[in-house]
């Protein structure tokens, strides 16, 4: 398995960055893009490592923020997998700020075959969009800096990741983390029957260091993670927790990343 880092916050020595998330992804036969970034971005940093943008097959946009899929517009064809969540109108409380999708539903539809599916959607034996994450730990997903247009605080309900099944065991990526790291592991472990845990790479949403990022690692330890990639949304406490941790800092665009 091949992960190649198209848009992330930290710039690499010849790519650029933005404050968003895309990643390729080469498993079981397959060319996967995960997410998409604010920008067109992606692209040129695809270009720049090299890699073919015309041999995805399938995209999927891990929840319905401007800095994981407003990158859609630049492209058109294949499949496009994603929460039915992803649509909503959702702003930043403190300044409502919009920070939903800049395509609609039904333009996305005339752009890509669209598939939104809430529960987990098997892209191939071995690939799984794990769908909408129960919220199960009493020490993640409890506050929201977000709001939806109706006024009800938004939890980012649609925030799903991928599980990818490898011979040492799981190795899943998000796109921000939302549903909290531990929640969105115990989901892939359920959904695909592998208690193993090899890697896990993308956002995980970690601001402070408090309760919440002290029981993931814990819970990361307990279960002999090898590999852990924080990225985008994982600030600097929580960074300096996980390479104390583990030895391992943020990713940057640029990397390509081989299991």
């Amino acid at each position: 398995m091949t992960v190649s880092i198209l848009a992330d916050n930290s710039p690499g020595n010849y790519t650029a960055a933005e404050h968003g998330f895309s990643c390729f992804v080469e498993h079981d036969g397959k060319r996967l893009l995960f997410d998409t970034g604010q920008s067109s971005l992606f692209l040129e940093n695809a270009r720049i490592m090299g890699i073919d943008m015309t041999a995805v097959e399938t995209i999927v946009l891990s929840h319905g923020h401007f800095d994981h899929g407003d990158g859609l517009q630049y492209l058109q064809g294949g499949k496009l997998i994603c929460h039915p969540g992803c649509f909503v109108k959702r702003f930043r409380i403190a300044d409502y700020s919009y920070i939903g999708l800049k395509n609609t539903k039904e333009e996305l539809s005339a752009r890509f075959k669209l598939i939104t599916s809430a529960t987990p959607y098997h892209i191939s034996d071995k690939i799984v969009f794990l769908g909408e994450i129960p919220r199960i730990t009493g020490f993640e997903s409890k506050r929201t800096s977000f709001i939806l247009d109706n006024g009800i605080p938004d939890f980012v309900m649609d925030d799903s990741a991928i599980a990818l099944l490898l011979g040492e065991g799981l190795f899943v990526i998000t796109g921000c983390g939302h549903a909290g790291i531990v929640n969105i592991l115990e989901h892939a472990k359920n959904i695909t029957g592998e208690k193993r845990i090899y890697g896990i790479l993308g956002g995980f949403h970690l601001k402070h260091a408090d309760l919440q990022i002290k029981e993931t690692i814990r819970y990361l330890k307990k279960n002999d993670v090898v590999k852990v990639f924080p990225s985008h949304c994982t600030d600097k406490p929580a960074l300096e927790l996980f390479h104390a941790s583990f030895g391992r800092t943020m990713v940057k665009t640029g990397q390509k990343l081989t299991f």
